[in-house]
């Protein structure tokens, strides 16, 4: 049975498996700390939502490739990655904190394409420096 669990197609579905479950939770989470709802906005055609949270999307998918990458056991990588994704979740935090002039998430949530762009930016970049962070576990 153990041959099984090292089979290289057995490990790649378990990680693609984990990693798509693991997004929709984070996605989840984002949807609980915005003012607006993600979805619904994407459906009305609200592009500043949508590169928001493909941003977001990207920069979770970022730190788990970087976890994977970087770890042996599923366990580890599950667990970088809800580490990076933390992180990424302060940095949205920060992020906000830093424009006081303006509202980001009132913003976005009004359909401002500009704004939506630069969160997009920040959740990409700020992927890639978690990612790179990421130590062997």
């Amino acid at each position: 049975m153990g041959a099984f669990w090292e089979n290289v197609f057995v490990e790649t579905v378990a990680r693609y498996s984990v990693v798509i479950l693991c997004s929709f939770v984070f996605l989840a989470i984002f949807e609980l700390v915005t003012s607006y709802k993600n979805w619904e906005q994407i459906k009305k055609g609200n592009f500043a939502v949508a590169m928001a949270t493909g941003g977001k999307l990207f920069g979770i998918a970022t730190i788990f490739r970087h976890s994977i990458e970087h770890n042996d056991t599923l366990l580890q990588s599950i667990g970088w990655g809800a580490f990076g994704f933390l992180l990424l979740l302060i940095g949205y935090f920060v992020f906000e904190f830093m424009t006081p002039s303006i509202k980001i998430d009132e913003e976005i949530g009004k359909g401002n394409i500009a704004v939506g762009f630069i969160s997009m930016t920040i959740s990409i970049g700020l992927s890639f420096v978690i990612g790179a962070s990421i130590i062997i576990g």
